[in-house]
């Protein structure tokens, strides 16, 4: 019987493993934190690269070369600025909102939802010296589950709404 502690004590006292313990002890935490800043960072750089491309893609109204345009040779514009980042091709993602204002500040800034999480949308460009709103919408996938709870936004709970706005009035054309 007194053989059994003894080897314990042993066991108890020798070190040479304790810094693959530590290490396997930090290891999850420092690479869940790492994974969830990367995450993190991917969703505002894609929300930067979205804001660039509404607002490339608005200058198309602003100047009257969309006079003639429907929503889908609009929505084509739009993914043709749009770079790696973002599925124009899956039509439940990518959504576009162009919308007329008395106003600057009637300007609604809220996004209008279905029962799905779907945004609605219309199309309306406007004429000459109106005011018009483009809202580029893009259903953003939130990958990790440690980051859903912080990033995702929508009834799903596994997605981000990347919402960029642009307001002007239309040059005379």
């Amino acid at each position: 019987m007194r053989i059994v502690p003894a080897r314990l004590r042993v066991f108890a006292r020798r070190e040479d493993g304790a810094a693959a313990v530590e290490f396997g002890i930090v290891l999850f935490p420092f690479v869940a934190i790492l994974l969830m800043t990367m995450e993190t960072a991917l969703v505002f750089f894609a929300q930067q690269n979205l804001e660039t491309v509404a607002a490339d893609s608005s200058r198309l109204i602003m100047t009257g070369q969309a006079k003639n345009f429907s929503e889908a040779d609009f929505k084509k514009a739009v993914c043709d600025r749009v770079v790696a980042l973002f599925d124009c091709a899956d039509t439940t993602k990518m959504f576009v909102d162009v919308q007329t204002a008395e106003t600057f500040s009637a300007i609604s800034t809220a996004v209008q939802t279905d029962s799905s999480g779907n945004p609605q949308t219309s199309f309306n460009p406007g004429a000459t010296g109106k005011i018009s709103v483009v809202r580029l919408i893009y259903k953003w996938p939130i990958v990790s589950p440690l980051t859903q709870p912080y990033l995702a936004d929508t009834k799903t709970g596994t997605t981000r709404l990347l919402v960029a706005t642009s307001a002007f009035r239309n040059e005379p054309f």
